[in-house]
């Protein structure tokens, strides 16, 4: 195309039904954005909210490698407006790529706008520094540290067991940078808990609640890392379900409970109902047989996929299947080694794993995969997967509800272009601003990308 804007219209052209924020919003998920040091935050010292690294890194590169990004931390998220595309309210997960096409910078006004090829797109927004992230905890951990809230403030994103289980080549995720990450911020001597006290927790969780007057706040999810053995003497279920009991019986009915954890035994889904959780994301991160076994091997050894599958099934009679949402990393289906030669029989394979979901009523979400430059598909794919793919899976997802006569899934905010909230990928900036056969409900779930325990993964 000889330059990203030509792609970029050139797909905008052909797929005319997909909103053009969605195009210019998962180029951005999937590739990255530099920031001008005009742009970046003072930190927990300023006005802006900075990015809370609240999992992954969800960068193309390491703390290191991100120079004065690493030293003052980008905004969380950026909102898109205006431009000669006269783009709608666009909320996009930041994740950062010096090397990007993309880039925010200030104008000689102060007026932070997008770049794109050096000419300016659109107009950027930051989110402001929530009042509660001013409050330190008694032990003068941050709120931002314990309890931080990402989709533009809807979500408090509780990731109590900061390391993942499956460890090393032979059992880790391919896509999944979690144990890395955790070790990133602690050589940069960041703080960054490794399992969370669940007296911490509630702690954060009052300040949050103290401050946020508007309860701008709707949701909050559970997550982490997998756990094969047991964390301080619990299993998968009683880890994260604990922290869940302890939040519904301070906070009753005060935000939607999610957890995201692998694809559990029924007994114990049953465990995290009885919790208090109202939604469980079980998430099976790539439908194709193959690279389920290549780029998922701790999930092949310890669950399997076919189990993994019925595990997902079960769980809807225990939850009700609206309220069952696995997550996929959209994108690793076509990375090398092993991936997808075509971006055709990539959509083919993706949507065959839609219809199966929502032929049984459950609807599936999906995170527009980054690829981390310190796991192996991240190394191997550096670019990610072709533009094309991310803007014809939106067409599929899109076509596939309306087949099965569903809405979109409740937890995430409004759909609609203009109207999602939703940050880490376009599917509900895709939707109809009545979601479909219905409205998505309030609240969300950030980007719990993969599950390798819980997103994770």
């Amino acid at each position: 195309m000889g330059s990203r804007t030509a792609l970029v219209e050139d797909l905008m052209e052909r797929f005319p039904h997909v909103p053009r924020e969605a195009v210019f919003k998962e180029d951005l998920l999937r590739g990255g954005v530099a920031f001008d040091a005009s742009a970046l935050s003072d930190n927990e010292s300023g006005e802006v909210k900075p990015k809370s690294y609240f999992i992954f890194s969800f960068d193309h590169g390491t703390l290191p490698e991100l120079g004065e990004a690493a030293l003052r931390r980008p905004p969380e998220e950026i909102i898109l407006t205006g431009g000669p595309y006269d783009l709608r309210r666009t909320v996009v997960s930041v994740r950062v790529n010096p090397s990007s096409p993309y880039r925010v910078a200030a104008d000689e006004d102060g007026v932070l706008g997008l770049y794109l090829d050096g000419k300016r797109i659109a107009d950027v927004g930051v989110p402001p520094m929530p009042e509660y992230y001013r409050h330190k905890l008694s032990n003068g951990k941050s709120v931002m540290e314990v309890a931080p809230t990402i989709q533009w403030g809807y979500l408090i994103y509780l990731t109590v067991f900061r390391v993942c289980q499956y460890f090393g080549a032979k059992e880790e995720c391919q896509y999944c940078d979690i144990n890395h990450n955790w070790r990133q911020h602690k050589a940069a001597g960041r703080p960054y808990t490794g399992v969370k006290d669940v007296e911490e927790v509630l702690e954060a969780l009052e300040i949050i609640d103290r401050y946020d007057t508007a309860k701008a706040s709707t949701a909050y999810t559970l997550t982490g890392g997998a756990i094969t053995k047991t964390v301080a003497g619990r299993d998968e279920a009683d880890f994260y379900g604990h922290y869940a009991k302890a939040i519904e019986e301070r906070f009753p009915g005060r935000w939607i409970g999610k957890v995201v954890a692998q694809a559990l035994p029924r007994d114990d889904v049953q465990r995290f109902k009885d919790y208090g959780v109202q939604i469980y994301h079980p998430n099976y991160e790539v439908w194709d047989e193959y690279l389920f076994k290549m780029y998922c091997p701790g999930k092949e050894r310890y669950v399997g996929r076919d189990e993994w599958h019925k595990r997902i099934l079960d769980s809807a009679e225990i939850f009700g299947a609206r309220n069952v949402i696995p997550n996929f990393v959209a994108g690793v289906e076509m990375a090398e080694p092993f991936g997808f030669k075509t971006v055709d029989e990539a959509i083919a394979s993706t949507t065959e794993g839609l219809r199966f979901f929502m032929s049984h009523g459950i609807t599936p979400r999906f995170t527009t995969w980054c690829p981390e430059p310190t796991t192996p598909l991240g190394k191997a794919n550096p670019q990610g997967a072709p533009l094309e793919y991310h803007i014809r899976l939106l067409q599929a997802y899109r076509q596939t509800m309306e087949d099965f006569g569903l809405s979109s899934p409740p937890g995430y905010g409004p759909p609609g272009p203009g109207r999602a909230v939703f940050s880490v990928s376009s599917f509900m900036d895709s939707l109809p601003a009545d979601g479909g056969a219905g409205d998505g409900g309030t609240g969300g779930d950030g980007a719990d990308r993969t599950a390798a325990g819980a997103p994770v993964g």
